[in-house]
């Protein structure tokens, strides 16, 4: 049975959704107004993936450690997907240099592709994604969320990240 919680950010409401198994998704909540799940309400299964984004906005944690279950995806989406979570906290990389991680630098626009339909948002970190130009580029959360994320792992930084 997959269950759901909402947690509160800085950018806007979180769903938190997944099961016995582990973690199903972590999505945006566009033009929501929904009140952040008491952590006492929180099922067992869900606590560490709340607790632990709640430390990430917290400036507390830069790297997540969960159990995750997710029957969604290719298994070229899924080794996007697996890549995503090699580029560190305050670190970016660009759609062709995951496509050549994956020995496939032919296939920048599939990886755009599955990154887009990345079901972990922050979790696997998509928002890390940059144009080979250092250029922003799209984000399925959206683009003021995507450059808040990035300027955010970026505290020591003068300024705005992009301009």
């Amino acid at each position: 049975m997959n269950l759901s919680v909402f947690l509160g950010t800085p950018i806007g409401p979180l769903a938190i959704s997944g099961c016995e198994e582990g973690l199903s998704a972590v999505t945006f909540l566009n033009d929501a107004v929904i009140p952040a799940t008491p952590l006492a309400a929180v099922p067992e299964c869900l606590r560490p993936a709340y607790e632990q984004l709640q430390a990430y906005f917290a400036r507390e944690l830069r790297t997540f450690d969960l159990t995750y279950y997710s029957t969604f995806g290719t298994d070229f989406q899924r080794q996007v997907w697996q890549a995503l979570t090699g580029i560190g906290y305050g670190r970016t990389a660009s759609y062709l240099d995951v496509a050549k991680l994956l020995n496939n630098p032919k296939s920048v626009r599939a990886v755009g592709a599955a990154n887009g339909q990345n079901p972990l948002a922050i979790v696997w970190p998509c928002h890390r994604i940059i144009g080979a130009d250092g250029s922003l580029t799209g984000y399925a959360g959206g683009m003021h969320r995507k450059k808040w994320l990035l300027e955010f792992e970026q505290p020591t930084r003068q300024g705005g990240l992009f301009g």
